[in-house]
């Protein structure tokens, strides 16, 4: 698997396995299970996914050494604020068994974003995690809120394609070596981005189907992609892009798909109070 380097000197495997929409008591457990026996050894969950739980036990039953597992969660909008933020990490390491996370995000860009970062901050001088990130910061966020840290964050998690590949984003983010990490990296099953012709073409090329080509160009290009399923052999066929590598012409087809526009906007008026609304992760 290979390994990008983060800006603090820490390192996290360029695939891994997202949990979003994953029912926790069972369906998390059984398809984490299926991801670390694939070869998976990255596991991205969130407090707002409800299935940390999950997550944690599958690790401990795995057989594999917690240490050769590189695990992500995230901090959830209603413990933002310094003092809400610890709570908030507590919460996550018991849910997950862990006595420590090794990247933990700020999930969503509102609110007391700077109060919520210093608390992460020293959570990983604490060495209760070992890098600290943000998530859905578009480059007008970033420069609201970045500037305000000690630290500037390793990652940027965000909705990433071929379709969208936040251009103007990554050459902001590349100043400071913060790398993307690309959720929904498949489109979410855009059925127009998997039969497109420029995949199609490659995937018979090489002999692998068009989700292969799209994360192969995705990690080629320096992103940490994180795809999901619940399918077994999908979860496996999604680790196995590292046994050919697209050509630059073909990286420029590629490349030739991006529109500049996702599926979310996290600058839409009402955005934050929509997710606190409906996603209300204690009382």
């Amino acid at each position: 698997m290979k390994r990008v380097t983060l800006n603090d000197g820490n390192t996290i495997p360029a695939v891994g396995f997202g949990v979003f929409l994953i029912p926790n008591d069972g369906p998390t457990y059984d398809a984490v299970l299926s991801a670390l026996k694939a070869g998976y050894r990255h596991i991205d969950t969130a407090a707002a996914y409800f299935n940390e739980s999950d997550v944690g036990k599958a690790v401990r039953d795995s057989g594999i050494r917690r240490e050769e597992i590189f695990i992500t969660s995230k901090l959830w909008l209603q413990d933002y604020g310094y003092e809400a933020a610890k709570k908030g990490l507590e919460t996550s390491l018991e849910k997950l068994g862990m006595d420590y996370i090794d990247l933990y995000l700020l999930h969503q860009p509102y609110g007391d974003v700077a109060g919520a970062w210093k608390a992460l901050e020293e959570a990983k001088a604490e060495g209760k995690v070992k890098s600290i990130g943000v998530s859905n910061m578009t480059p007008k966020i970033w420069n609201e809120f970045v500037p305000q840290f000690d630290t500037v964050p390793v990652v940027n998690q965000v909705e990433c394609n071929p379709f969208f590949q936040q251009k103007e984003l990554r050459a902001l983010l590349e100043k400071d070596d913060v790398k993307i990490e690309a959720y929904q990296p498949l489109g979410h099953g855009n059925t127009e981005l998997l039969t497109n012709p420029v995949v199609t073409e490659l995937a018979e090329k090489y002999g692998k189907n068009a989700g292969q080509v799209i994360l192969r160009f995705e990690v080629q290009e320096g992103f940490i992609v994180l795809p999901k399923s619940e399918n077994p052999e999908r979860i496996a066929g999604n680790i196995e892009i590292f046994d050919f590598e697209l050509s630059e012409e073909e990286m420029e087809k590629m490349r030739a798909l991006d529109t500049g526009k996702g599926g979310h906007d996290p600058e839409a008026p009402g955005v934050a109070e929509m997710l606190l609304a409906n996603y209300k992760i204690h009382d």
